[in-house]
């Protein structure tokens, strides 16, 4: 478990929540995060049910469950959405998804869809807090067909949901890639086959190239921040994956 301030100000913080520890959500570390503006915060992919306890006690450091003003969920998959319906009896905040998830949802046991709002391929503006915004940036096909990003331009940290995830054995343990040669192995496999197509990173990457990005934030694993940020989109920028990858199977095999 870690709780970490990724950027901090008088009146503003970015918060790593809390990072599941490898024996939980499946043994695949997952990341929680807190962005707070003056008393307001907003939650980023609270995680799945095994995890909510120890996130909400880790967010109870900063700000009471009145003070959320949004939940985002970056995609679809239960070690996301998992812990919503807890989540939902405390927080009365609207969530926001992308705008195909909203039908989906309700097959996690999810009943007042009246609170979720869909936000649109185009993305959006949230700027439900004075003097604060934040930009909900498509990541289509990364992997889900309807990822968000969030970016926070007071922090210039782009959460990044499954884009640079890595799956780290349990023997590595470090917070930031300060040597992205070395995090390479962790992030390729994942990336080759959760990611849909080079088209749709080189789509992603026009979307964000006008952002001042100093650190990406992802759902799993550790936090880009220095030179790995560059390091990453260039990376990733010629990575051929998913689609671009593809190979037949042979024959299916007779019952």
């Amino acid at each position: 478990m870690r709780n970490i301030t990724l950027f901090e100000n008088d009146n503003h913080r970015f918060i790593l929540l809390n990072e599941s520890e490898p024996g939980e959500e499946d043994g695949i570390r997952s990341n929680q995060y807190l962005v707070t503006h003056n008393d307001e915060g907003v939650l980023l992919d609270p995680g799945g049910f095994g995890v909510m306890p120890r996130v909400l006690s880790e967010m109870l450091r900063y700000v009471e469950p009145k003070q959320i003003k949004a939940i985002f969920l970056s995609h679809q998959d239960p070690d996301i959405v998992g812990g919503l319906s807890t989540w939902m009896e405390l927080i009365t905040a609207p969530i926001f998804v992308s705008s195909i998830w909203i039908r989906f949802l309700p097959h996690y046991g999810l009943k007042d869809m009246a609170r979720f709002v869909g936000v649109p391929n185009e993305g959006m503006i949230w700027n439900d807090v004075d003097e604060f915004s934040l930009k909900i940036v498509p990541a289509h096909f990364l992997h889900s067909e309807g990822q968000i990003n969030v970016y926070d331009p007071i922090s210039k940290i782009l959460f990044t949901g499954d884009i640079g995830a890595a799956m780290l054995p349990v023997e590595k343990d470090y917070v930031f890639v300060d040597d992205f040669d070395a995090h390479l192995p962790f992030i390729e496999s994942f990336h080759r086959r959760y990611m849909c197509s080079n088209k749709a990173i080189l789509c992603w990457l026009e979307t964000i190239k006008d952002l001042d990005i100093q650190i990406l934030a992802p759902q799993h694993g550790p936090i880009y921040r220095g030179q790995a940020v560059q390091q990453f989109f260039d990376w990733f920028k010629k990575l051929e994956c998913g689609v671009d990858v593809m190979q037949p199977f042979g024959h299916f095999p007779k019952g």
